[in-house]
């Protein structure tokens, strides 16, 4: 929830409760101690003893599975659970681009009393997107590689939702006078800000020289991980 817009908080759990999910905590796994992470398995153990468990209800070793698009703090709750319930270090890799978890993994422990086990997994979205619009959302979000739509088509898209909501926080981080619809002019006062620059051969009629020019595709990579990172502010992408 570090970087969720919690003024919608009771919209999110409209919407959520309209889709049939009821059981719902806000969680921040970046802090050391969460106190709705510790309300996480004695919520799962109540759903799970009022479930019918058929022929398991001897059994007092609890498996679950957790899934979720990617990118969405899978690996990074369960390191959480672990280091809140059994005071241990993490057990799944994290990183900040989908795909670090590419496949099921062992059993991980993440609860003693009662004993329980978590599976990790990839992250899984539709297998169609619905609009165009819906998947600059999702890489926008993180949940699909940047690099299969590009830096710099992502963050003109970003440049577009952050103007039409009224964002600007972007102006003073990165030095510019006014807001602008120029992604090409808002990424070369990033570069100069940022010093992110490459030199380049240019062919000219008296032979080739090196000229030093803006990296775009880094200062588009830094605008995206800003934004990410909640540093340009909190965005509802409704």
């Amino acid at each position: 929830m570090d970087l969720a817009d919690l003024s919608n908080k009771q919209k999110i759990l409209k919407k959520l409760e309209k889709d049939g999910v009821r059981n719902v905590l806000f969680t921040d796994c970046l802090k050391q101690r969460d106190e709705n992470i510790k309300k996480l398995v004695p919520m799962v153990l109540e759903i799970i003893e009022t479930s019918n468990r058929f022929n398991r209800e001897e059994n007092r070793n609890y498996c679950l599975m957790v899934i979720g698009v990617p990118n969405v703090g899978k690996s990074s709750l369960i390191n959480s659970l672990r280091r809140t319930n059994l005071k241990k270090g993490r057990a799944s890799r994290v990183g900040g681009e989908p795909g670090i978890t590419k496949a099921v993994l062992t059993k991980i422990q993440v609860s003693e009393r009662p004993l329980m086990y978590l599976l990790d997994t990839p992250g899984v979205l539709p297998p169609k997107i619905e609009s165009v619009e819906t998947g600059m959302k999702l890489t926008l979000c993180g949940t699909i590689l940047d690099h299969l739509v590009g830096e710099d088509v992502i963050a003109d898209y970003l440049l577009f939702s952050l103007n039409r909501l009224g964002k600007f926080s972007y102006v003073e981080k990165y030095d510019l006078q006014e807001p602008s619809d120029d992604i090409q002019h808002v990424l070369k006062r990033i570069a100069v800000k940022l010093g992110k620059t490459q030199r380049v051969k240019a062919i000219t009629g008296v032979g080739n020289i090196t000229v030093t020019i803006p990296n775009y595709t880094a200062a588009a990579y830094n605008f995206i991980r800003a934004f990410r990172k909640g540093e340009l502010g909190q965005v509802m992408l409704d």
